[in-house]
């Protein structure tokens, strides 16, 4: 399976970011339509929910294991899927790093997911994630980053066109609010997350 997914992804990652590139910057606030839906959700609706990436297993940046129980360990997660070579991303990372660690106490945690770490063969690439780590070092972006797996291709990556794209999971991976397909100034993300807290917390409070 890995033989034909890794390699067919890779190519098509290589396409679909050579002509997307990153996603478009943001203004300094999200407008209506890009925040998550706050306390409109119900328990019945999150009933109806499946975990956005499934059962998976992934590695880290120095090679660990991880798998979906990451996610079991917080309330809320931000997975941040981004590329080395994105402007936006890079710009992003070092308010996301400051962010994990203002919100931890919140039962918070953000997870990244490093797109271009993968070679035109589908094997990791020992340069990009050197880089990754680089980046990530640089930042200050102290928290779990992700290498693409075969779950992770074939549950979301696959889907990604563009870069940034961050989304929200509670604690059983289901998604939480909207979707995430550009870059936001710090202001904009603490209103994104305070909303996404919100959200969970009615969804647990309703169950």
């Amino acid at each position: 399976m890995r033989d034909r997914i890794l390699p067919a992804f890779a190519a098509m990652l290589s396409l679909t970011l050579l002509l997307s590139a990153c996603s478009p910057d943001a203004g300094s606030q999200p407008d209506a339509s890009s925040q998550p839906s706050g306390s409109q959700s119900s328990s019945a609706a999150a009933e109806e929910k499946k975990p956005v990436l499934g059962d998976f297993t992934a590695t880290d940046l120095e090679g660990n294991e991880v798998t979906q129980e990451i996610f079991s360990d917080k309330k809320l997660t931000m997975v941040n899927v981004w590329a080395t070579f994105c402007d936006p991303c890079l710009r992003e990372l070092p308010d996301l790093g400051e962010l994990a660690q203002e919100y931890a106490d919140q039962d918070f945690q953000i997870v990244g997911i490093v797109m271009d770490t993968l070679d035109r063969k589908g094997e990791i690439s020992a340069d990009q994630v050197e880089t990754a780590r680089f980046i990530v070092e640089e930042a200050k972006a102290d928290y779990t980053h992700l290498l693409p797996s075969d779950d992770l291709i074939e549950s979301y990556l696959q889907y990604v066109t563009g870069v940034p794209t961050t989304f929200f999971v509670d604690s059983e991976g289901k998604q939480v609010g909207e979707t995430q397909q550009r870059y936001w100034d710090r202001e904009s993300w603490v209103s994104i997350i305070e909303s996404a807290l919100e959200e969970v917390n009615d969804d647990q409070t309703a169950q």
